[in-house]
């Protein structure tokens, strides 16, 4: 099958360079032209819009970096799309946009597909994301081989709607593990004990976590550099607090959580690395968190 790919950023391009490492028929689009012809010297074709991709295609992909984006150019493409053609949605977004894309789809007579993702930059360049799935059976079947060259992990959640929700809850959780990160190492750091040792007794311990392994490193080197900003933070996080009101759940962590990136945000603009977040506490306690052997970004 053919794919098109729309956005191309810092995820996006990681997961169509999957594809094309696949062997797929790939044509991409995206606003940065830097990131076309990046994958265009690969092996990819390039669409000169969105609507000429969506007509030359069997398939389309969006990654895009907000709803409004992608409710934008689903406008622009869905009627230019070939018959039997599928969408499948892989930005982040909330159940209500999922449920309102695929309603837009199935009237254009397009399939829908959410399939949010979660791991981080770094995995997606390895092909090691997890996938979480919303929407029928016979489009994941449709598509797997697609799918297993994205990610190895693909969890379907269920009807559309459900990969949206369960994707709000992973990234409430890291974000909230991220500021439970800086504390740790502030304490440790305050305490007098040495920072690579002690990030290594913790990710030895039961305190560990995902965030503390991956960015807790990119903390100690002083780059933040994860590939993920302020603003798509507070963007999840704002997803996050919408759910717990209209489910009736109070979210108390999430909530100083995001009062903490909205601080961070304030400080250090929302284009800054969101593992920036910590360096609020070193910045108001003066105690940078740095220890040597860490590295400025993951692989």
């Amino acid at each position: 099958m053919h794919y098109g790919f729309i956005g191309l950023g810092n995820l996006g391009g990681k997961l169509a360079q999957r594809l094309i490492g696949a062997g797929l028929d790939l044509t991409v689009f995206d606003l940065d032209d830097t990131q076309v012809q990046r994958l265009v010297s690969q092996g990819a074709q390039r669409a000169a819009s969105t609507v000429a991709l969506a007509g030359s295609v069997d398939h389309v992909i969006t990654c895009l970096p907000s709803p409004e984006i992608s409710r934008a150019v689903l406008g622009e493409i869905l009627g230019a799309m070939r018959p039997g053609a599928s969408l499948i949605e892989m930005s982040t977004i909330s159940r209500e946009d999922a449920l309102q894309f695929s309603e837009m789809a199935t009237s254009a007579g397009v399939g829908f597909l959410e399939l949010p993702v979660t791991g981080g930059v770094h995995l997606a360049a390895r092909g090691e994301l997890t996938l979480l799935a919303g929407g029928p059976e016979a489009l994941l079947d449709m598509h797997r081989p697609a799918l297993n060259a994205m990610g190895n992990t693909l969890f379907h959640m269920g009807a559309v709607g459900s990969a949206s929700l369960i994707k709000v809850i992973t990234n409430m959780l890291a974000f909230i593990h991220l500021q439970a990160c800086g504390e740790a190492l502030m304490l440790a750091a305050r305490g007098g004990l040495d920072l690579g040792d002690s990030w290594r007794a913790i990710a030895a311990s039961s305190g560990t976590s995902f965030v503390h392994e991956t960015e807790g490193q990119l903390i100690l080197n002083g780059s933040y550099d994860i590939g993920f900003t302020m603003d798509l933070a507070l963007k999840d996080l704002g997803f996050a607090k919408k759910f717990g009101e209209a489910l009736g759940v109070s979210l108390d962590l999430a909530g100083a959580t995001l009062a903490r990136f909205e601080e961070a945000k304030a400080a250090y603009g929302g284009s800054a690395q969101s593992p920036m977040i910590v360096k609020l506490l070193e910045d108001s306690l003066a105690t940078p968190l740095r220890a040597p052997g860490f590295p400025a970004s993951l692989n």
